[in-house]
């Protein structure tokens, strides 16, 4: 019988991840006690940070890829942030995808966990940084060999970061997201 979110979030690495000391990559501090329902994980901002980084890695190479693609092609401005946020979507998950997979975790199991501990993430993410690329005058419609074209989109990155990495914290100190991926890691 296939588990519900509940146990795939609250799986047995994830509930040692909850017992670790400051949620740092260490991999110390599980307690001998290991049922779900106990303490979330001590978010911090380095862990936070840490968790969007990833998440940031492949939401931008998704982002210039689409944006690249899109503005290469002449699409508008439409289609090409669709673009844009599909591959964004799909490096973020794959990402992650990869990194369950090498530590042993099946297919099916690293696919819904990837989806538990990223949508969250990706969406905002995607939410803020298209809407800097969008407000930014003359961005979508620059050149690729631009300034402007590739100042707007560090800019905006650099926003969609900064935004994301306080709602990493307060999902990782609530034992979701990327607490729950992280503890597969060690």
């Amino acid at each position: 019988m296939p588990e519900s979110y509940e146990e795939v979030v609250m799986s047995e690495p994830a509930r040692h991840a909850s017992h670790a000391d400051d949620g740092a990559d260490h991999g110390s501090g599980h307690g001998s006690d290991h049922g779900a329902g106990h303490h979330p994980p001590k978010a911090t901002w380095r862990v936070a940070a840490s968790a969007t980084l990833h998440c940031l890695t492949g939401c931008a190479i998704g982002e210039v890829l689409g944006m690249v693609i899109g503005t290469a092609l002449g699409w508008p401005n439409v289609s090409t942030v669709v673009l844009s946020i599909v591959l964004a979507f799909f490096f973020g998950y794959a990402l992650t995808l990869l990194g369950l997979r090498r530590a042993g975790v099946d297919w099916r199991k690293a696919v819904r966990l990837a989806l538990a501990a990223d949508t969250l993430s990706i969406l905002v993410m995607e939410i803020v940084d298209n809407t800097v690329m969008i407000a930014v005058p003359g961005a979508m419609d620059a050149e690729l060999t631009s300034g402007l074209f590739w100042g707007a989109l560090a800019f905006a990155l650099l926003v969609a970061f900064l935004v994301t990495t306080p709602i990493n914290k307060w999902i990782i100190g609530r034992g979701r997201g990327h607490a729950v991926v992280h503890s597969y890691h060690h």
